[in-house]
């Protein structure tokens, strides 16, 4: 894992705050299989972990909770971004063992830049879980980096899987997939507001990065060119954290977004499709 892409030296996702029907049910899930550790938990909120230091995943069961309706913009993924290929093979050796017990659907794909699972959890809450090839080997041209959606190699990956320990310690959140309900309006949010770079494009979907990563950030407009905004006490994304490298960036951040019309109130933004976020800095 190359933390130069989510450390000191880039714009990057450093957690997710998801709302759930039922808590227990999602900590057993995100716990007992995925193998996260529960930080602290409440009644109706519970922080993961894969160190036990850095919440990860945030998981809130809000009052009156309803279930995610189709086709409205939100959370599409998050991405888990495992250390080590090894990694990889051993959690796709559990995925198909201990994941019938949730009836999965397991999606896979091969992006070039990083081999990638994807399933959904209890709420229908889109994951990948992904490992990157080493940064040296992605393909560039000019600002545009090669992604792809290709087979991925399950047999090879496979043949070295031992058991499922659990999340390791250095694993982190890779990226966030947005639906969003338009997408130049979304674009210019992330990229002239946030500060993000576009790498590549794919019909309907823009993917944004910071230091040359093959991506921070994916926006789409798949569910639809004006689709609805969910429900504040609906199941799905309640916001994410960005961070920046230092405090005097993520100021610029917010002045900038403030120029284009959008309220930063205490680091919290919504973007045109009202996807919530949290502006940060390394140094908190």
């Amino acid at each position: 894992m190359e933390k130069k892409f989510f450390e000191t030296q880039a714009i990057h996702v450093s957690d997710i705050t998801i709302q759930v029907t039922d808590l227990q049910q999602s900590i057993e899930f995100y716990q007992d299989f995925l193998g996260f550790q529960v930080m602290e938990e409440t009644d109706n909120k519970a922080m993961l972990s894969a160190d036990g230091k850095k919440a990860l995943i945030n998981l809130e069961q809000p009052e009156e909770v309803v279930p995610k309706q189709r086709r409205t913009t939100g959370l599409y993924h998050f991405a888990i971004l495992l250390p080590a290929r090894q990694d990889l093979a051993d959690f796709l050796k559990h995925l198909l063992q201990a994941g019938r017990a949730y009836s999965l659907q397991l999606g896979a794909a091969d992006h070039l830049v990083s081999e990638a699972l994807y399933f959904q959890d209890p709420d229908g809450n889109g994951i990948e879980v992904a490992k990157d090839r080493l940064s040296e080997g992605w393909d560039w041209s000019g600002k545009s980096v090669q992604m792809s959606t290709d087979p991925l190699d399950a047999d090879g990956l496979l043949k070295s899987a031992e058991a499922w320990n659990g999340m390791p310690e250095e694993t982190l959140i890779g990226h966030v997939h947005l639906h969003v309900n338009d997408l130049l309006k979304a674009k210019k949010f992330y990229v002239e507001g946030l500060g993000f770079q576009e790498v590549t494009t794919y019909p309907e979907a823009s993917f944004l990065s910071d230091s040359g990563y093959h991506h921070h950030i994916a926006i789409n407009t798949w569910n639809g060119e004006g689709a609805p905004t969910p429900y504040s006490n609906e199941t799905g994304l309640k916001f994410f954290t960005i961070v920046y490298p230092v405090k005097e960036e993520a100021e610029k951040a917010k002045e900038r977004l403030e120029t284009l019309g959008y309220l930063v109130d205490e680091g919290m933004v919504k973007d045109p499709a009202g996807n919530q976020i949290f502006l940060s800095d390394s140094a908190k």
